[in-house]
């Protein structure tokens, strides 16, 4: 099966072309437009073709979202962007050049005049989602939509139910290897326990 995948604009190199990576399904790959988004937003969006498993770049994040929101229903396949087939070199190579995230298919897709964003945090352990409203306020959760959707009853024909939190899930192996990361407090706690049973 094909997947989404969007990668970051961190990256172990200089360039800032690209955005966190992530693995085969729905890819995301952000845009190949200059933007003034951060290191640790999304930078490029991608898909990888259910038939012959190469990834292939997404120019917007709008398709991206078309795309990843019937990913289940219709698969992708090299054929759905123009002039190209699954005899033509991927667009792109899963590897360590960038930070990969894999995201999950069938995500709503954004409505109108909002804005989803995802951020890797600084030790690329996950991504946060939010979403911008229409007024500029950021909403972090389902029932901050709702109130925000019950407080703002001009905005017609919009549900919680079209706002997703779920976010993509870091490639391990494209992480920086000079990224500090937090340990966990069950590993800190396991490193306590064996020092105090060897003294």
């Amino acid at each position: 099966m094909s997947q989404p995948s969007v990668v970051t604009n961190q990256s172990p190199t200089t360039e800032v072309s690209v955005t966190s990576r992530t693995p085969a399904t729905p890819a995301t790959p952000a845009s190949t437009k200059k933007t003034q988004a951060g290191p640790n937003t999304i930078g490029l969006y991608a898909v990888q073709c259910g038939e012959c498993f190469k990834w292939r770049l997404i120019p917007n994040e709008e398709e991206y979202e078309v795309i990843r929101s019937k990913l289940l229903e219709e698969p992708f396949t090299c054929s759905k962007k123009p002039n190209t087939s699954c005899n033509d070199l991927a667009d792109i190579e899963k590897d360590a050049t960038r930070t990969w995230v894999i995201d999950k298919p069938n995500i709503p897709r954004t409505p109108v005049g909002f804005k989803r964003k995802l951020v890797l945090r600084r030790d690329f352990s996950k991504l946060d989602a939010h979403y911008v409203t229409p007024t500029g306020k950021k909403v972090r959760s389902g029932t901050e939509v709702a109130k925000y959707l019950e407080e703002n009853p001009d905005i017609k024909g919009v549900s919680v139910s079209e706002f997703s939190f779920t976010v993509p899930k870091v490639v391990e192996e494209t992480i920086p290897k000079d990224v500090e990361r937090k340990s966990s407090a069950r590993g800190d706690k396991k490193a306590k326990d064996s020092k105090a049973a060897d003294s």
